[in-house]
């Protein structure tokens, strides 16, 4: 099957499917049962990693969107909130509901360079990590967050770079635009403490743009034992 006017991809979680759409065509061109429920996807062409209930991470090939690339077990302990696959497809990242985030490599010869690290935390207070956007250029990233912050890092330093100033409700979503300069998110209830922390009466729903300044996405070189950079 080929995939160059596959541009549509959903799931339906009730079923355990997901479903490959040619938009020329009024039905779905491929069905793939899935393991379990689908809690996240990425694409960055030829990768796709879907991630399940069960803590499942399915990849694909997309030049071969029928079958399985590989299966993996998520390096973190609790729930899939968000993937995100590297701008050079050599591997994604993870978040979960735990305020985590994983720097998984597909290549096994790569695995030394795998690794975790916590983040939406505050205290003794832990928050789910919602979304996960690699910048454009630098192929830097941000995370973004039920404790309503989002903060930019850079894996190869493995560095945060910049943390912004939290908003008064969760950010469930967020995104880079085509070049990086434009950094959008959503700010409103996300039901991660339930409906009785839910007041309709003063719940607000908003979409911010922060414009990222250089020092704020671009890499930095990791500082050494020595304290040299």
């Amino acid at each position: 099957m080929a995939c160059s006017f596959l541009h549509l991809y959903s799931f339906v979680p009730a079923l355990i499917k997901f479903l490959y759409w040619d938009t020329r065509q009024p039905n779905p061109v491929h069905t793939q049962q899935l393991p379990d429920r689908c809690y996240a996807l990425t694409v960055r062409h030829p990768l796709m990693v879907v991630g399940t209930a069960d803590r499942n991470l399915i990849v694909f090939n997309l030049q071969n969107p029928q079958a399985e690339f590989k299966r993996i077990t998520s390096p973190l302990k609790y729930q899939t909130r968000c993937v995100a696959a590297f701008p050079d497809q050599q591997g994604f990242l993870v978040g979960s509901i735990e305020g985590r985030v994983g720097v998984h490599h597909l290549d096994d010869s790569q695995q030394s360079k795998n690794f975790t690290f916590k983040c939406h935390r505050d205290g003794s207070d832990i928050y789910s990590v919602n979304s996960l956007n690699f910048h454009p250029v630098h192929h830097t990233f941000a995370t973004a967050g039920s404790d309503g912050a989002f903060n930019f890092w850079d894996k190869d330093s493995k560095q945060r770079l910049k943390a912004m100033a939290r908003c008064q409700q969760p950010i469930p979503c967020s995104a880079f635009n085509n070049d990086g300069s434009l950094y959008a998110y959503a700010v409103c209830y996300d039901w991660s403490k339930g409906a009785e922390n839910h007041n309709p009466a003063t719940a607000k729903t908003s979409i911010y743009v922060h414009m990222p300044q250089d020092p704020e996405v671009k890499g930095k070189p990791r500082v050494g034992a020595s304290g040299r950079k």
